[in-house]
């Protein structure tokens, strides 16, 4: 049975809700340079209006991997669900929400990550990879905020 990480945390946006939920599910090609991923590439296929298949690839210098994640949009509720159905992490799966709050606005991020080459972990082991799994995620969200922002608050009239 794959090992299951849970974590979650908030990252603030001084934009509006709507314009926050809008550019964070306008999936495109070009997302894994805003983190600066330059060996990474990304196919964004419409499945329906509230439906999305990425399918994104990580060229190491081992091997390629592929991973395929299936995204079900709420824009009643500014939130979205991302879902692994392939890859090294298939069946994780991610939950956002933007929610308003006095200066703008902030994400709550909700992981629940498997790891597939895992069937056991220590304590230890389980909580040092939560601690990472939460920071790089963190992280990564901290230079989306940073782009959001610059590129929305230039727009401004």
């Amino acid at each position: 049975m794959p090992v299951t990480i849970l974590y979650k945390f908030s990252q603030p946006f001084a934009v509006l809700p709507k314009q926050a939920y809008l550019w964070c599910t306008d999936f495109s090609p070009m997302d894994p340079k805003l983190l600066g991923y330059i060996i990474s590439e990304r196919k964004v296929t419409p499945i329906s209006e509230r439906l999305i298949l990425l399918t994104d690839l990580l060229h190491t210098p081992q091997n390629t991997i592929e991973k395929q994640k299936l995204v079900h949009l709420y824009p009643d509720k500014l939130s979205w669900v991302l879902t692994h159905i392939t890859g090294p992490t298939k069946h994780s799966q991610f939950r956002y929400e933007i929610i308003t709050n006095p200066n703008g606005c902030h994400l709550n991020y909700e992981a629940l990550h498997i790891e597939q080459e895992k069937d056991t972990m220590t304590s230890e082991e389980k909580l040092q990879l939560t601690k990472t799994l939460c920071k790089k995620d963190s992280d990564m969200w901290q230079l989306l905020a940073t782009a959001m922002e610059q590129e929305l608050n230039n727009h401004r009239p």
